[in-house]
């Protein structure tokens, strides 16, 4: 389910203001103070363009899902460390062997128009994502007809698994839909209905309008839902304005027609940040980059002694690499897990840049610089020079990074060979067929706060999965293997820290860097909270609590 895909944290806090509250009181200066204040809109310049709201539409358009979040609601949610939240559902119970999974309902719950959310709208939902027309991809089809949904009258749910696993409750933050509405239509109709323009969830917020200027949807308007089970928003209204990319979304913001930009690419971060008026909110993104290594392939074979991985991770300058080819954008990782995840363990030492470390790596594994030779390139006592094959999707941020990588290396005296190609022949013609000897790649844990390593790092997937590094470590296969059916989280977390701590000991992979993502807001909306995330609409977690920022002055 998971695909292969900083040095700046910008951190606010409310410390200056409290001081100058202060120094007010000692000086008698007339100071204006900030209150929240119900009511006000806040104006988002959104990169990207609206297709449907639909929260079984938007599975491709991330730009609908940051619209949808906020409509529709799901059974469940997720914290800011992964943990399930109560959303729909306002408590659950998951069955000894890990087969049933029992919801009760809120029922204060309510449609937009009123009409109570019931569990026949689960139902509902779920056969249309394992619909046959469903555009959802085919796992994920063939994953839902594998559940058995079952009402437990109008207010309760089941959901039955054909066997344990313990991820299941990943799948269950879709947005659900009313029965009452689109129960009549076939899923084509529902394709083409003129409820994906005009939508009527269960969310925060409601469908108010559509911004259009000559046939083009420019925008949408949505205002506060008065009725919302999980109480009313402050702030009354949230008008989204479409833009193509991030620079055109500043433009709009230094025009005075946003508020907010929803993506801070690179390319205009120095200008975001140098703004006195904004504020930034950064988070890691759900994304390990990494550089995998082949174990299996006889052309490297010195790949499968440890310690020549552990000289090559230590030779890699990895906070340069930051600097350069991701504009700082981006936090050293040293495991493939996510930090701040309720599985990542933070007792992980960092593999620091250092070249003597990695050339008494190097000697532990029989290679010595050859001052003879050009470049003095590494060797062993036969006389074979260290050389490897890097492969990397051809995009700019990875040709910089496999760049760095190669300059690093070369210094060591290793002869490294960069091969470009398309993600998709990176997959199909190195990867899964294990021609490769080096590969940049990036595991993407997006809309996934259960980290579940098991299909990239388990020894039953070196076959027909996606342990391409083909690492073999039967002890640490079964510890995945646990994790994966055990309903006790605090069993999974020890699992999984033994995980982390043999794979950080083996270094079957490199790991390389979490890039950020960044999100800027006018300083005149304040409430708002953002920590690590798995999909860009988990920016509005706090949502209920944003608000317009009231001026009064002193007395």
């Amino acid at each position: 389910m998971k695909n292969i895909r900083w040095q700046l944290i910008i951190i606010l806090v409310t410390g200056f203001v409290i001081g100058i509250l202060l120094i007010s009181q000692q000086t008698g200066f007339n100071i204006v103070r900030t209150v929240s204040n119900r009511g006000g809109t806040y104006t988002e310049a959104l990169v990207g363009n609206l297709q449907r709201l639909n929260p079984i539409l938007d599975y491709y358009n991330s730009a609908d899902r940051d619209v949808d979040s906020l409509l529709f609601s799901s059974l469940i949610s997720y914290d800011e460390n992964g943990q399930p939240q109560p959303e729909l559902a306002t408590n659950w119970g998951i069955s000894y062997d890990g087969l049933s999974y029992n919801f009760d309902l809120n029922p204060k719950a309510t449609w937009h128009d009123g009409t109570p959310v019931t569990s026949a709208d689960i139902v509902f939902t779920i056969d249309l994502l394992r619909s046959a027309e469903s555009v959802l991809p085919e796992d994920l089809k063939a994953f839902w007809n594998n559940v058995q949904v079952i009402p437990l009258g109008d207010q309760a749910i089941q959901l039955r698994l054909t066997e344990a696993f313990a991820p299941f409750m990943d799948y269950l933050s879709f947005g659900i839909l009313p029965k009452h509405l689109l129960g009549d239509l076939s899923y084509q109709e529902i394709l083409n209905s003129s409820f994906n323009l005009e939508p009527v969830g269960s969310g925060p917020y409601q469908f108010e309008r559509l911004i259009t200027e000559n046939g083009t949807i420019k925008g949408v308007v949505l205002s506060a839902n008065s009725t919302y089970y999980g109480g009313e928003p402050l702030l009354s209204q949230i008008v989204f304005m479409y833009y193509a990319d991030a620079s055109s979304a500043y433009a709009a913001y230094s025009e005075g027609t946003v508020q907010g930009i929803s993506n801070v690419s690179s390319d205009i971060l120095p200008e975001v940040l140098s703004n006195p008026n904004l504020s930034v909110y950064s988070a890691i993104k759900p994304q390990v980059s990494m550089v995998l290594l082949n174990l299996n392939n006889n052309k490297v074979k010195y790949l499968q002694d440890e310690n020549v991985r552990k000289a090559l991770l230590h030779s890699l300058d990895r906070r340069r690499m930051i600097d350069s080819a991701l504009s700082g954008q981006g936090v050293i990782s040293n495991v493939p897990l996510i930090p701040y995840n309720w599985a990542y363990y933070d007792g992980i030492q960092e593999f620091d840049y250092d070249t003597q470390k990695a050339s008494q790596y190097f000697e532990q594994a029989g290679f010595t610089r050859n001052s003879n030779s050009e470049n003095a390139v590494l060797e062993d006592e036969d006389g074979t020079a260290l050389k490897i094959q890097l492969v990397y999707p051809d995009d700019a941020t990875h040709a910089a990074v496999a760049q760095t990588i190669q300059t690093d290396w070369q210094k060591m005296g290793i002869q490294v060979e960069l091969v470009a190609v398309s993600y998709d022949v990176l997959i199909l013609d190195y990867l899964k067929p294990l021609t490769y000897q080096a590969a940049l790649v990036d595991l993407n844990f997006e809309r996934s706060p259960d980290p579940d390593p098991y299909p990239f790092w388990d020894q039953s997937q070196q076959s027909n999965g996606q342990n391409y590094s083909q690492w073999e470590n039967t002890v640490i296969s079964e510890y995945l293997e646990e994790a994966r059916v055990s309903t006790d989280q605090e069993e999974r977390a020890k699992l999984y820290r033994n995980f982390q701590v043999v794979f950080q000991d083996e270094l079957p992979a490199l790991p390389l860097y979490y890039p950020i993502y960044n999100y800027a807001v006018d300083d005149g909306v304040n409430g708002i909270r953002i920590g690590s995330f798995y999909d860009t609409p988990d920016r509005f977690h706090s949502i209920l609590q944003w608000y317009t920022v009231a001026k009064t002055d002193n007395p």
